[in-house]
């Protein structure tokens, strides 16, 4: 489970995924078993989560690495290559972008 904290000594990647209602669940899928098969076991891996808003039409992952070289090096593998060319198919477009936490409420 991510524990989002201030400061941080994680890096954080927050991906969001323009998809529709007809595909919605499918890229969920296919994003469940990229985190359970794949992404989850990779060095550098702290937790995820995957959000879908009520429409189904975005879904938005949050993630925590160790390190931005170790998510960086997961995007580079080949097995990831591969994936994220499916999931490519299943969305208008998805783009990672890596954040540090500037603050908490709560």
């Amino acid at each position: 489970m991510p524990k989002i904290t201030s400061p941080s000594a994680c890096q954080t990647v927050i991906t969001t995924f323009e998809t529709t209602p007809g595909t919605c669940q499918d890229l969920l899928d296919a994003l469940r078993d990229a985190y359970e098969c794949f992404i989850s076991k990779q060095p550098g891996f702290i937790a995820a989560g995957l959000h879908v808003n009520d429409a189904q039409t975005r879904i938005a992952n949050y993630s925590q690495w160790t390190r931005r070289e170790d998510f960086q090096a997961m995007l580079r593998s080949d097995e990831m290559r591969n994936r994220n060319r499916k999931i490519n198919e299943l969305c208008r477009s998805f783009e990672p972008v890596m954040y540090d936490v500037a603050a908490v409420f709560g």
